[in-house]
């Protein structure tokens, strides 16, 4: 049985800092690329931040220079760190695993709440 399980969302003043993580059990982790998605209330569920099998990351325009999305296959786990949060960052973060030869294997996490807010 495959989960993914988000955690580390809460409350946060604007400039604060917050570290997500995701544990990864029953699959093969390293051979899987990891997504930070977001989805705000009334909004569709955009993409954040990708990290590669092979360790290349990527992130949205939006959130460049104030993320950093990093693994450790030892620990079967994705972090997101999220620095200088603002108010438009304020969401529910889920974890994506899709694995990096068959894209129709792919699982979700249950996600977890972000709210930035003074």
């Amino acid at each position: 049985q495959v989960q993914l399980v988000e955690s580390g969302g809460g409350l946060v003043q604007p400039g604060g800092s917050l570290r997500l993580s995701c544990a990864a059990s029953g699959i093969i982790f390293r051979l899987y690329n990891m997504k930070w998605y977001r989805q705000a209330p009334g909004k569709q569920r955009d993409l954040v931040a990708g990290i590669t099998s092979g360790g290349s990351s990527y992130y949205a325009d939006s959130v460049k220079g104030r993320f950093t999305i990093a693994r450790d296959n030892a620990k079967n786990t994705v972090y997101l760190q999220m620095d200088n949060l603002k108010p438009e960052d304020t969401a529910v973060y889920f974890c994506n695993a899709v694995h990096r030869l068959l894209g129709g294997d792919n699982y979700w996490g249950q996600g977890t709440q972000v709210t930035v807010s003074s």
